[in-house]
């Protein structure tokens, strides 16, 4: 493993956090397609969070001097989406997703941008208990939530 510098980090990091919020918004798309009416309200809102979120963070890219990392023309799905009950799966499974990057920029970064990263992870993880109607002990880190079989990302 090569170490990367310090000063490095905090970009990796918010890149990666700004791919997977473009990531977000695609899936939210899907989600808000399939998600029963009763919950479409939740979903728009996620869907627009995320939106903001994605704007922010490629203003911080551009303020750490890179160019922020584009978004794809479309994102693999983790599993198909063929219904409601699905969509619910989805949405946890992107807000866990949204959480394990934010923990990186937390662990990455230092003073507001650490915070404004905390309060991601938070946001996402709170998602997530009300999308999947239970929560984890360690939100954003994966290693701590789930079994020993890989994750893929």
């Amino acid at each position: 493993m090569s170490a990367t510098p310090r000063s490095t980090r905090p970009v990796e990091a918010v890149q990666a956090a700004l791919a997977a919020e473009h990531a977000a918004v695609y899936g939210y798309g899907i989600v808000g397609g399939r998600v029963a009416d009763e919950r479409r309200d939740e979903a728009r809102e996620a869907y627009d969070a995320h939106r903001a979120r994605r704007d922010a963070l490629e203003r911080t890219v551009r303020d750490l001097g890179a160019t922020p990392v584009a978004a794809a023309a479309a994102y693999a799905l983790p599993f198909p989406v063929p219904d409601a009950a699905a969509a619910v799966r989805l949405a946890a499974e992107l807000e866990d997703r949204v959480a394990g990057v934010y923990s990186d920029v937390v662990r990455a970064a230092g003073g507001p941008l650490r915070r404004e990263a905390a309060g991601a992870l938070r946001e996402a993880a709170v998602r997530a208990v009300r999308w999947r109607g239970r929560g984890v002990a360690f939100p954003g880190l994966a290693e701590l939530t789930t079994p020993a079989v890989s994750r893929k990302q």
